[in-house]
């Protein structure tokens, strides 16, 4: 024994010597002034911890995302309301057209992803679409002072307006694809951007990473106090000139703030075409169809070092789920080719992966965005079928979401400082709940929501006394149903942006975040396809159908019923998704591992 201990004793100081030399030299660089993630400043040198991001950058785009989310909900909220006394529409083409101009709006999101990940970058991807979505906004404004609200006052409900022109039309529509393109290229971008203002690498700045997409839906919600109470107010009341000028100076001050940040904004460098890294790993798949993938994952193609394939990403563990994509990183004999659409790296591979493994989560949450779209449209049109005077006070029906906006921001408070500490004492989970956790209690209270919304109409139609006038029951009984969608909102959409972007390989990073805007778009064209259904189904000989012009002859319950029911089915696919899901891994490189060391 002692023998063997003295023998051994040489290779275990040569051990300890080497370990505490790479320990020094990892602590050197852990106490650099520069970020450890790579990340850049403006003219492309390391950025400076000290001098760039964290809060102080995070919170002047927090405050720019408020005032654009003021300015497009200034639009929005009211936009069905717009369409039916303006433009002349009826309720359920008002209210598919909402759904499709809203759906447009999270579509564009993926465009934005596209160029802030591949070509542009986040801080030019945001800067650009800002500006079309100023655009936008000034041509709605000045078409509707000169061509749309005819007289002036117009649209409140009592004077109807003139006709509107093929050319005001025209016009009309041009300016919300503007909004709707400038809009959705910016939201995901600017998410992103935000995070980014935070490395990873180093516990602190991590912590505040974390809590920024909180924060960030927040400012969501905050920035819609406004446009929800003042903005839907003068609308309402037929000052629709007036509350688009006000949403277009705060999209103008809102792009000021963006630009006066510059000096202090972190960068990170885009990752090059995402389509074309997928494509490769799937035509080298292809190509390799009758290969034998090695059981052994280390045998798989990768580069040496801490560098991936993939610019500005870190490497990707390989992972166990389909199986056959790891043909593209399989060697085989004599193979010397380094063509990336013969031979991927594992980190390609992984990528592509990571996708794949996402989308299944990804559709289970379209169906809680058909219960969220019902908010702007058909909750409002309930509401203006109802008693909307308390007292001598007029409650505009669009401006019942602000208590969907009070939900969130108290939910938001109350998760985080309370909820949180609370749950992780036996989650053992920092967060309290995972993301997927926190996804499927947004599905179930989303179905309580939509129940609560069905009861409420069943009420409704009891207490119309004369059909061509609004219920007798007060708009306050929306209030519990807007509160509940709030509260789902907190775990779903947040745990969404949390997921997603999280989840997302560091070449994807907008494009994760986008998924949670495109999961709203599909929703808003799913509750189109819905209503659709709904009314050719029926509206028979003597039934003016669930959704009619009036909804004092409807059944607007039944729909309201039916979400709740497909939200259910919904959650029970959710639930399997959720389980068979496996949360990726990235390789840390040296400087993180060493950060994780000095906590």
């Amino acid at each position: 024994m002692a023998a063997f201990e003295l023998k051994s004793t040489p290779k275990k100081m040569k051990e300890e010597v080497s370990n505490e030399s790479m320990a020094n030299e990892d602590t050197e660089k852990m106490i650099s002034p520069f970020t450890l993630d790579g990340s850049t400043d403006k003219k492309g040198n390391p950025a400076i911890k000290a001098k760039t991001g964290r809060w102080n950058s995070a919170a002047l785009l927090l405050v720019n995302y408020g005032m654009c989310t003021l300015a497009f909900f200034g639009v929005g909220v009211n936009l069905v309301l717009f369409l039916t006394r303006v433009l002349q529409q009826e309720n359920a083409v008002a209210a598919n057209n909402v759904s499709k101009w809203t759906g447009t709006v999270y579509i564009f999101s993926l465009v934005g992803a596209f160029l802030s990940d591949s070509y542009l970058g986040r801080y030019l991807t945001c800067a650009i679409f800002q500006m079309i979505f100023l655009a936008g906004l000034a041509l709605l404004s000045l078409s509707s002072s000169f061509l749309l609200v005819k007289p002036s006052g117009c649209g409140d409900g009592k004077l109807e307006c003139n006709p509107v022109s093929a050319a005001g039309t025209g016009v009309f529509y041009l300016s919300i694809f503007l909004i709707a393109l400038g809009s959705g290229g910016y939201q995901p971008t600017v998410a992103t951007l935000g995070s980014e203002q935070f490395d990873e690498n180093d516990p602190i700045e991590k912590h505040s990473k974390i809590a920024f997409f909180s924060y960030f839906y927040f400012a969501l919600n905050a920035g819609s106090v406004l446009s929800n109470t003042l903005l839907v107010y003068y609308e309402d009341s037929g000052k629709w000139i007036m509350g688009f000028w006000l949403s277009t100076g705060s999209a103008a001050l809102a792009l000021v703030l963006f630009l006066l940040g510059t000096p202090g904004y972190r960068h990170l460098k885009p990752s090059g075409n995402p389509l074309t890294r997928i494509a490769q790993v799937f035509v080298a798949a292809i190509r390799k169809w009758s290969v034998k993938v090695p059981e052994n994952g280390e045998m798989l193609y990768e580069l040496e070092g801490k560098e991936s394939a993939i610019a500005g990403s870190r490497k990707v563990p390989h992972s166990n789920e389909f199986r056959f994509l790891d043909k593209a990183a399989t060697l085989t004999d004599g193979e010397y080719s380094t063509s990336a659409w013969r031979l991927a790296t594992v980190t390609q591979v992984e990528e592509v992966k990571c996708v794949l493994k996402m989308l299944p989560i990804w559709l289970c949450t379209i169906i809680y965005s058909v219960v969220f779209t019902q908010m702007a449209s058909l909750f409002v049109e309930q509401g203006a079928a109802m008693e909307s005077n308390v007292g001598s006070f007029h409650i505009p029906p669009a401006s019942m979401s602000l208590f969907d906006i009070l939900s969130v921001l108290f939910f938001i408070v109350i998760y985080r400082r309370l909820l949180v500490p609370l749950l992780s004492r036996f989650t053992k989970n920092p967060r309290g709940l995972s993301e997927l956790q926190r996804m499927g209690v947004g599905l179930v209270i989303g179905s309580l929501a939509m129940l609560v919304a069905g009861l409420l109409e069943v009420q409704r139609l009891k207490r119309v006394t004369n059909k061509q006038q609004p219920s007798s029951l007060s708009i306050l009984w929306q209030i519990p149903q807007y509160v509940l969608i709030g509260a789902s909102e907190v775990f779903m959409y947040v745990g969404q942006l949390e997921f997603f972007n999280g989840q997302a390989p560091d070449g994807l990073k907008s494009f994760g975040s986008s998924l949670c805007m495109a999961s709203m778009s599909l929703g808003n064209y799913v509750s189109i396809i819905l209503v659709t259904i709904v009314m050719k189904v029926t509206v028979v000989e003597g039934s003016p159908g669930w959704i009619p012009g009036n909804l004092n002859f409807g059944r607007l319950d039944n729909f309201y019923f039916m979400l709740a029911g497909l939200t259910v089915v919904d959650l029970v696919a959710y639930m399997f998704c959720a389980k068979w899901y496996k949360y990726i891994k990235v390789e840390e490189n040296e400087k993180s591992e060493v950060a994780l060391m000095m906590i």
